[in-house]
């Protein structure tokens, strides 16, 4: 079913930016589920390299508007590339992560955090005042160490690397990813057998639940 899943997925996010690249596409959109609220980001790569990636961190609309709408912003919004283009298409790879909700972690400074941070687990979010930043736990294939993660997701939010502050709030959140180069499912670790999941409470980015965040 997990599996079925992703390749619906997956087909859909290419199938609506091959819609707005005037592409002719079709994807499979009868699923029940694909009604329910739920949180997603989409990212594409080429050759390895990141080329775009869009998503939202609260389930505030229809898995399925938020797929195509976060693809599209994926392909053409996001601001550190230029637009996606039709020559493009066949060589870049999607990969979609649907969100778990995230919950807030309760730490007693940075050494506490880090201490509680799970490489290659944990999506986490960096709240400081106006500043904000987050990383998908894909990160850690780049940034396998907490103290390099935590630093780069400072530096993300416009910050120093080593800035820290009594009222930054930091949360995490898991996700279960599919990539057209994978072809399989791959699971948040905390929810193979024999880990614990702690993940729960979904926070608001920027106060707008409905903005989007670039991973």
């Amino acid at each position: 079913m997990n599996s079925e899943r992703g390749n619906i997925l997956l087909s859909i996010a290419r199938a609506e930016i091959s819609r707005v690249l005037d592409v002719p596409c079709a994807a499979d959109e009868t699923a029940s589920w694909l009604a329910e609220h739920g949180a997603c980001f989409v990212t594409l790569t080429q050759s390895g390299e990141l080329r775009g990636c869009i998503g939202s961190l609260q389930a505030h609309r229809p898995l399925l508007a938020d797929l195509k709408s976060n693809a599209v912003s994926a392909a053409l919004r996001d601001p550190r590339f230029t637009p996606l283009t039709i020559d493009e298409l066949d060589i870049t790879t999607v990969e979609v992560s649907l969100l778990s909700e995230s919950q807030e972690m309760q730490v007693r400074g940075e050494a506490d955090a880090l201490a509680q941070l799970r490489p290659h687990v944990d999506g986490v979010i960096f709240e400081y005042g106006h500043y904000r930043s987050t990383f998908l736990p894909q990160v850690w294939e780049n940034l396998a160490r907490p103290r390099d993660f935590l630093a780069m997701l400072r530096r993300k939010a416009g910050l120093p690397d080593d800035f820290w502050a009594e009222d930054v709030k930091l949360s995490r959140y898991t996700v279960t990813k599919w990539s057209e180069s994978e072809k399989q499912l791959k699971e948040p670790l905390a929810d193979r057998p024999g880990e614990q999941t702690t993940l729960a409470k979904s926070p608001v980015m920027a106060g707008q639940p409905k903005e989007q965040r670039h991973g």
